[in-house]
């Protein structure tokens, strides 16, 4: 995949823009500071918590949606074909998180649910876009209540990222990658989805208006989910729940323990609301808080970042689109960057300054996105992926019986 090749100039560049820019917000969540010496979010919270693995996860839907005919859903032995072709991916995906997540690099990776994520979207590949909107709005409105009630009955979470030592409590893994860990599958559905719903449109051809009017919508969704939130915390009586929940959390006596976990909801929380909390928990929108205030707040600000990177880039020719396509070349291999950005981050390498170690990841990912672009080829993991998903694919047309 690159700007050399035939292949590139089918590509959306303003889809590997926007993982570009969901791939450095989630390696400055890992790298930079979320908090100040005081406690308060920093930039990086405010920007990125949240948002950058949901802008993620729904791009994942809009890569399900283009590999699955785009606007023109196939249908018959091809979809069979193409949605077989998806599951191989998806489990590459997941070995290669099960891999990264045992190693001691302190990221919660996202590889493993991801994984998962597309395997469940291969369900839903034949819907139309506004079916598949439909359900991305059920889900964020029910998941996230049902998973609530669910949590108590199911086993105690750990914190570490899913790995192949999880495999062998499987019923506690099988838990925390759909329900109970820091990116629950059930409940990020909902982000899938809707990345399904925006890749049914046609985004190469769409009117600029559609777009507008797309991204509005994510905006004015994104806006409302956050003031409604803030409006029903202030209804007297909800907020002495809740710090009823973190007194009892931080323990009665312990003061610094209550300012701690206070600050803890503003800068995100780790994949689900206390578990034995008041419901009232569902009416935050904190990041990973897997609420449906948390869902379409991070949702809705995905959607108007993709439209906005596809409607930017569209109209650009000639070298203004060749360069723009080099330095978001780490968009197109992000599996390999994002594995990449691990070992990093892991004891496997010496530690740096938080800033230093930013910038030079940073660095490192554009200047091997923007080499790779420029040979028109895939990155090594992207290219391993893709054979196995042609391979699939050949095998499933050519049974017997099938053209």
């Amino acid at each position: 995949m690159g700007v050399a090749s035939s292949r590139a100039q089918t590509r959306l560049v303003g889809l590997d823009v926007a993982r570009f820019l969901a791939l450095l917000g989630m390696m400055a969540t890992h790298l930079l500071a979320t908090r100040d010496e005081a406690g308060d979010p920093t930039w990086v919270a405010e920007v990125f918590s949240g948002r950058a693995s949901a802008l993620f996860a729904l791009l994942a839907g809009v890569s399900l949606a283009l590999m699955t005919g785009g606007s023109r859903p196939v249908r018959g032995e091809e979809r069979v074909a193409r949605s077989a072709g998806l599951l191989a991916p998806a489990l590459a995906v997941g070995v290669v998180g099960l891999l990264l997540g045992g190693i001691d690099s302190g990221v919660a990776v996202i590889l493993v649910n991801y994984g998962v994520l597309m395997a469940l979207g291969v369900l839903v590949v034949g819907c139309s876009a506004r079916v598949l909107a439909a359900l991305a709005l059920l889900s964020a409105l029910l998941t996230p209540v049902l998973l609530w009630w669910a949590r108590p009955h199911l086993p105690p979470r750990g914190f570490d990222s899913p790995s192949l030592e999880g495999l062998e409590q499987p019923g506690r893994l099988v838990s925390e990658v759909l329900v109970t860990g820091y990116y629950p599958v059930l409940v990020w559905s909902a982000y899938l989805l809707a990345g399904m719903a925006l890749g049914r449109v046609d985004l190469r051809a769409v009117r600029g208006r559609v777009l507008g009017g797309i991204a509005l919508a994510g905006a004015v969704l994104a806006g409302a989910a956050e003031v409604v939130s803030d409006r029903l915390l202030a209804r007297e009586g909800t907020v002495a729940l809740l710090d009823r929940d973190l007194w009892r959390l931080a323990g009665r006596d312990d003061t610094e323990a209550l300012e701690r976990l206070h600050r803890l909801i503003d800068t995100g929380l780790y994949g689900q609301t206390p578990t034995d909390g008041a419901w009232q928990w569902l009416l935050v929108a904190a990041p990973h808080s897997s609420t449906t205030f948390d869902l379409l707040r991070t949702g809705g600000a995905a959607v108007v970042v993709v439209v906005t990177c596809v409607w930017a880039t569209r109209s650009l020719g000639g070298w203004v689109r060749r360069a723009v396509a080099l330095l978001s070349g780490a968009g197109a291999m992000t599996l390999t960057l994002y594995t990449l950005h691990v070992l990093m981050t892991s004891e496997l390498l010496p530690p740096a300054d938080d800033r230093q170690g930013a910038v030079l990841q940073a660095a490192v990912v554009v200047a091997i996105g923007a080499a790779v672009a420029a040979t028109g080829r895939r990155g090594p993991l992207e290219g391993l992926v893709a054979l196995a998903a042609r391979g699939t694919q050949r095998v499933v047309r050519g049974r017997p019986g099938r053209a």
